[in-house]
């Protein structure tokens, strides 16, 4: 018996067929596709393991698995199988909204207009301090069953509106408490330097982080208590400078962390000599940052919502995609940026990035799953991976990012490691 099989979908959508890690340049433009032929549609089936035992046309499925049964099949006539959708960067554990500072950006303030008023990252700081495990989870796990509703799969998930070691543990083992509880997977991020704590100077909230944080977090992590994944900085002038970010990244690296961290976002830093598996933002990346990043295969993880709701100019995508540099894409979910759909990250790639569809998808799946070293087992539709797809009621996969909201009445099912986690009342 097999765990799952979906028969007569219209388009199959594997992303590449050649066991690649990450595509670049020309090569995010070349979808592997497996359309339906003139007698059927195109059939999936997902093994007991919940991966990927195969992709053909219904009559092959049929042919070469004749005997079998399956524990659910999902008829997608007329509809798209795509992978699961993968968020590269969010901040998804807080509670105290922040829509006043929308009204604040609206009439013209800056993000550090906003912060140096006693607003930003410190206004929720004090709101996480003083919340309980229970009130912070309880948020999350709504936030998370939305996002998986829009299609995310796999989401990574920062700590760092804590600032103090007591609360960013706290955000950790609330994000480790969903991870064990919810049916979306989790890749989670100390971000410990997100922001210089009230009262601290920079170097101050760098020794705190090396010498309290990391330690703490070391033992929590040897304990199995906590498993974290990546550390974060927000490496930007004002906040933490190259040489903190470095330190404290190397400190994070010591632990076992992988370095995938904020950079470029106001101004430009050549945040490529940090050293890192991806660095977000980087809407003000320079060119020599740029070819740094093309030549360490460093992977720009782009959040077009950030730009938008601050005004902000646009990440170089085009720019970065022609000079070789791998792009995933991230929707930065946070109080400020308040968007938990990647659908629609992908559509303002494509009209404010200017990426292409396929630039697009390439980015939210298999870019964005080796941006959190995943791509060998995540983010295509290939044998042996894992079988996290979308069913889409549209005739062509691409309705997925041209339809502007709605997608709650386009995607029909989520299904997670072969199992079906949602599906469209």
């Amino acid at each position: 018996m097999y765990k799952l099989r979906i028969r007569h979908a219209r388009q199959v959508v594997l992303v590449c067929n050649n066991r690649e890690r990450i595509l670049i340049g020309k090569s995010m433009r070349k979808l592997a596709i497996v359309e339906a032929g003139q007698e059927g549609g195109v059939s999936v089936v997902v093994n007991n393991a919940g991966k990927i035992e195969c992709v053909d046309q219904d009559e092959i499925i049929n042919q070469n698995y004749k005997n079998c049964s399956y524990e659910e099949e999902i008829d997608a006539t007329g509809m798209c199988v795509l992978p699961g959708l993968i968020d590269g960067h969010t901040h998804p554990v807080w509670v105290g909204d922040r829509v006043h500072e929308f009204a604040m950006k609206l009439a013209g303030a800056t993000y550090m207009d906003v912060h140096n008023a006693g607003g930003g990252i410190g206004y929720t700081v004090e709101h996480v301090r003083r919340a309980s495990e229970e009130e912070l989870y309880s948020s999350l796990r709504e936030r998370l069953l939305r996002m998986l509703r829009t299609g995310t799969t796999l989401v990574e998930a920062k700590s760092g509106y804590g600032l103090d070691t007591e609360s960013e543990m706290k955000m950790l083992r609330v994000i480790e408490r969903a991870k064990k509880d919810l049916p979306i997977e989790i890749s989670s991020t100390f971000c410990g330097a997100h922001s210089v704590p009230k009262g601290s100077s920079a170097e101050e909230a760098t020794n705190n982080v090396i010498n309290y944080q990391i330690p703490k977090l070391q033992e929590l992590i040897q304990s199995q208590q906590l498993r974290v994944d990546n550390i974060d900085v927000f490496c930007e002038k004002g906040v933490f400078g190259l040489d903190d970010t470095r330190k404290i990244l190397e400190a994070g690296k010591a632990i076992g962390l992988a370095v995938n961290f904020h950079g470029d976002e106001l101004h430009p830093m050549k945040a490529a000599e940090v050293g890192a598996r991806a660095i977000s933002h980087l809407e003000e990346v320079s060119e020599d940052g740029i070819q740094g990043m093309a030549e360490a295969s460093v992977i720009a993880v782009l959040l077009p919502t950030t730009a938008y709701i601050l005004r902000l100019k646009c990440p170089p995508a085009r720019k970065m995609i022609e000079s070789g540099v791998p792009v995933a894409l991230g929707s930065d979910f946070n109080p400020n940026a308040f968007c938990l759909s990647m659908p629609l990250t992908m559509h303002l790639a494509c009209v404010n990035l200017r990426m292409t569809m396929e630039e697009s998808l390439v980015a939210a799946t298999l870019n964005a799953a080796a941006s959190l070293g995943r791509s060998h087992t995540h983010g295509s539709l290939e044998r042996g991976k894992m079988a996290d797809m979308l069913v889409i009621n549209a005739p062509r996969w691409e309705h997925l990012v041209y339809q502007l909201g709605g997608h709650d009445e386009l995607i029909m099912f989520v299904i997670k490691k072969g199992s079906l986690v949602y599906k469209r009342p």
